[in-house]
């Protein structure tokens, strides 16, 4: 008999119908529960005193309707800052971690000022690299000064950069000092074994905290509206102050939700295959 003529016993079959019956009735009170909670916090809000004021004043469907076209129109630029400064971050933390990972007493001043950079805007609160770099260096009237959406992009690479860099730093350091042995043993310089060996490891296990700050810095990007350009969250803003109701503001953080739901979705993928990787299932 081979493996394609095996029947299954009696004893799988009814192993596998109870698992099928088990699968129906959790999805059945996962439903259910999810349901009656859903209704209990829909009569406890539109049930509170000041519900019809607050529904007027930030879910008005007229002024949400005529403030999403321009809520549109900043999210674009939203959109690409994100792209821009999420590849930006990306290189320059994993040059900062490089750097501090480093090895020999010639590399100190390196180390040490790569340390200093990541201690500096891990420090920092955004909003002061924002006003910073968008407002005071405008202030020395320098030539070929970059526009401000350029310096509010700056601000949040460089503060994301020292968060990224201290992930891929821990990546780094949890490769086994002996596959670096391994490698320099079969004639590999240590450029060589950085790309070529701890590098690729080291990513693939900080994958998962990668995306995460990648998701936070999604959110951030809003506040380059604080410098002036004309983003989701500014374009709301010049709505409500038209219209004197919040509603777009409202508008912007559904499109923000819905532009983070993807990524949020990569990121729980990747953060269980990689679990899945580490238990060998």
């Amino acid at each position: 008999m081979t493996l394609l003529d095996h029947v299954p016993s009696e004893a799988q079959l009814r192993r596998a119908a109870y698992r099928r019956r088990q699968s129906v009735y959790s999805v059945l009170v996962a439903a259910s529960s999810t349901a009656a909670l859903g209704t209990l916090l829909v009569i406890a809000v539109t049930g509170a005193p000041g519900w019809d004021r607050v529904r007027r004043s930030f879910l008005d469907p007229e002024i949400a309707r005529d403030a999403l076209p321009a809520v549109l129109s900043g999210l674009w630029l939203n959109l690409r800052l994100l792209v821009c400064c999420a590849a930006g971050a990306l290189v320059l933390g994993l040059v900062i971690a490089v750097l501090r990972t480093l090895r020999g007493p010639i590399f100190f001043p390196v180390r040490a000022l790569a340390a200093g950079y990541t201690y500096t805007f891990r420090g920092l609160p955004l909003i002061i690299v924002l006003y910073l770099l968008t407002l005071g260096v405008p202030g020395l009237r320098l030539q070929g000064m970059p526009p401000v959406l350029v310096l509010g992009g700056l601000a949040l690479v460089l503060t994301y950069s020292g968060y990224l860099a201290e992930v891929f730093r821990a990546g780094i350091e949890s490769v086994h000092p002996s596959q670096l042995a391994a490698a320099r043993s079969l004639g590999l310089t240590y450029r060589q074994t950085m790309r070529h060996v701890v590098l690729p490891q080291a990513v693939r296990r900080v994958a998962p905290p990668l995306l995460n700050d990648v998701v936070a810095l999604q959110k951030d990007v809003g506040l380059v509206s604080l410098a002036g350009p004309i983003d989701a969250v500014r374009a709301a803003q010049i709505a409500t102050a038209q219209s004197f109701n919040y509603t777009p503001y409202v508008v912007a953080g559904v499109l923000f939700v819905l532009l983070a739901i993807p990524l949020i979705a990569v990121t729980d993928w990747v953060t269980l295959r990689a679990a899945r990787r580490q238990s060998g299932g």
